[in-house]
């Protein structure tokens, strides 16, 4: 038996094992530390546990891929759900605000489709990031349970799988609004960066959710509610601007504070750059950024703070 174990072993028993008399039982905490002896489970340091993250990242491409892969293998139709479910949810919309409600207001009818595809598609990427990150660590308590990695890799995965699926996602939705009669212009190129802005922000709300439904089992039963409040407070099926304010029915600081929630934000910024005559906000790019980096930075620190609780119980 080694020095540390032996002392360890003494400490437990009350004294040594040799028929000598006990000495005054040290502390175990104090033993460990006194022996450079640390828990397994304990969390790292946030630069290694980043490290460590990092050296996982071949895990969480294959991981994301192969549930993007068998989610729909069991269906006729395949990875093609993936563009389905938002063009029909977005149909459905159209018909219910577009025509019935009338929602689209004095808009021309074509510039409204690429309007509303273009806030569905969007509305839907983060919608499905936080919703399944929310079930990313409650979800897999088996795998956590059996292997030590950090436990970030799992919300990290379930962002990059319905990333993979938006980016199909958006070449549907680029056909779509050409097709309305949207042209091509240079802020086109800015698309890429408007993704990864949101993608930012994904991963850090999605990680939110996972430290809180790895224990509040219940949010998953909740979650629906609050998503489908958040899809009509962020003027997917209607302008803010026109329908809030300009219509008399709210003053222009509840329009600024609709329009400062992160989901009207990258709705709004998408319009920009792909309907040549949205009014453009340049305020737009600064809220977009704001919230990228405070979900991404304050969204990793939380979880990563109860990192040696997930699993337990």
């Amino acid at each position: 038996m080694s020095q540390p174990e032996s002392a360890i072993a003494d400490a437990q028993a009350g004294g040594p094992s040799n028929g000598t008399p006990a000495k005054p039982q040290e502390p175990l905490a104090k033993l460990a530390e006194r022996y450079g002896l640390r828990r397994a489970i304990a969390r790292p340091r946030l630069t290694v546990y980043l490290r460590q993250l990092w050296e996982r990242r071949h895990f969480v491409m294959t991981y994301a891929t192969s549930r993007n892969v068998s989610k729909y293998s069991t269906s006729a139709l395949g990875q093609l759900w993936q563009v389905l479910t938002p063009l029909l949810n977005a149909a459905i919309y159209w018909l219910m605000f577009g025509v019935i409600l009338g929602a689209r207001g004095n808009m021309d009818p074509n510039v409204y489709i690429a309007f509303l595809v273009t806030g569905v598609f969007v509305f839907t990427y983060t919608q499905r990031s936080v919703t399944s990150g929310a079930k990313s660590i409650s979800g897999n308590l088996s795998l956590i349970r059996a292997l030590h990695f950090p436990r970030a890799a799992l919300p990290l995965a379930y962002t990059i799988q319905e990333f993979q699926q938006v980016l199909i996602s958006m070449g549907v939705l680029m056909v779509l609004v050409l097709v309305t009669g949207q042209p091509i212009t240079w802020m086109w190129l800015l698309i890429p960066v408007a993704l990864l802005l949101q993608t930012m922000f994904n991963i850090g709300a999605s990680m939110v959710l996972a430290r809180v439904g790895s224990t509040a089992r219940d949010l998953n039963q909740l979650l629906p509610f609050i998503t489908r409040t958040w899809l009509y407070a962020s003027g997917v099926f209607f302008s803010i601007q026109d329908r809030v304010v300009a219509q008399g029915h709210m003053p222009q600081w509840i329009a600024d504070l609709m329009y400062f929630n992160p989901a009207a934000s990258y709705i709004e910024l998408m319009r920009d750059l792909l309907i040549q005559f949205h009014p453009t906000r340049p305020w737009v790019w600064f809220t977009c950024i704001f919230w990228a980096l405070f979900a991404l930075i304050g969204g990793f620190w939380y979880f990563w703070r109860a990192e040696e609780k997930y699993g337990r119980g």
